[in-house]
């Protein structure tokens, strides 16, 4: 049967129905609004972060000797202005919900943009740390480049730690936008108000969760499939949820954590801590304590042969 094409009064119908349910809605969706960040933008300057912090790697440009320097301030050029952009829009967004029309948007934007741009440096150093533990602490690793170029991982803290930056400076919108793209793209959801210490390493990665008060020290190891989660949350008298309480568990130097342990509220793990794999953990860990659930006991049955009913035996 051919199809039927929309009628106009049919057309005019189903729009104004469309219509109607966009009206007194400012959550999902985006007309005559001048005040919210851009995601393709915010992931495009994500991309040219990463070419700062792992020069060469994307392939999108030759890296040279020569051409590096020049290279570099390119690319802070077009962060520094894009970012600014994006960072104003949050910002505007920001003072939107708090009704404050005297905030010189333009200005805290290009000041948070700068204070970011020299954090950079810094970035660096972290994951050129992070990118050494995996490699200590990976046996399949054959090489460093190997761990940026292919660990998902690396993807992650990357995105977290350039996230994090712009979260401690207070920026609406734009570093929960990176963190959920690389959730999206490595299976590793890791809020960006999480602190991170240095030589962080979580090997494979998929369905790590990490909150958004977690705190984690120095020389950290998790695997895949570990939650550092909240046990509830707790409301004001107005029932309205308290977002500034910290609700996650702080994890101390030198922990390992292994697959799909569940470690939940805020307790801490004590340096230098063991937790085993599928532990369920509600109340804090000592110091170089080893927490697992109890060995299960493993049963052998042994079958028996049935025999064959179509053969013959021997009297």
């Amino acid at each position: 049967m051919p199809h039927k094409s929309f009628s106009s009064s049919d057309l005019e119908k189903l729009t104004e129905e469309i219509l109607k349910s966009y009206r007194d809605d400012s959550g999902t969706n985006f007309i005559d609004v001048k005040n919210l960040p851009v995601r393709d933008k915010v992931l495009s300057i994500l991309d040219s972060l990463k070419e700062l912090l792992f020069p060469g790697y994307t392939g999108k440009r030759p890296i040279t000797s020569d051409n590096i320097r020049s290279v570099v301030q390119e690319i802070l050029v077009t962060v520094r202005r894009e970012l600014a952009e994006q960072i104003e829009l949050a910002l505007r967004f920001k003072c939107k919900l708090k009704n404050c029309p005297n905030c010189d948007c333009k200005v805290m934007a290009r000041e948070s943009t700068e204070k970011f741009l020299s954090r950079v440096p810094h970035i660096r150093q972290m994951l050129k740390d992070d990118v050494q533990a995996a490699f200590d602490g990976d046996p399949a690793a054959q090489s460093t480049e190997e761990i940026v170029l292919s660990y998902p991982h690396i993807t992650a803290i990357a995105v977290h730690r350039v996230a994090h930056e712009l979260y401690v400076m207070d920026i609406p919108l734009i570093p929960r936008m990176m963190s959920e793209y690389a959730h999206s793209i490595t299976g590793i959801d890791i809020n960006p108000g999480a602190k991170i210490g240095k030589r962080f390493f979580i090997d494979h990665g998929t369905g790590v969760v990490i909150g958004e008060t977690a705190v984690i020290g120095n020389n950290v190891k998790m695997y895949q499939g570990v939650t550092l989660g909240a046990v509830s949350f707790p409301k004001d008298e107005k029932g309205q949820l308290i977002r500034s309480k910290k609700r996650h568990p702080t994890l101390e130097d030198d922990v390992t954590v292994y697959a799909e342990a569940t470690i939940l509220g805020n307790i801490t793990i004590g340096k230098g801590a063991v937790i085993g794999g599928n532990v369920w953990i509600r109340e804090s860990v000592p110091a170089g304590a080893v927490t697992a659930i109890a060995e299960p006991e493993s049963m052998y049955v042994t079958r028996s042969r049935k025999k064959n009913p179509g053969k013959k035996t021997e009297s």
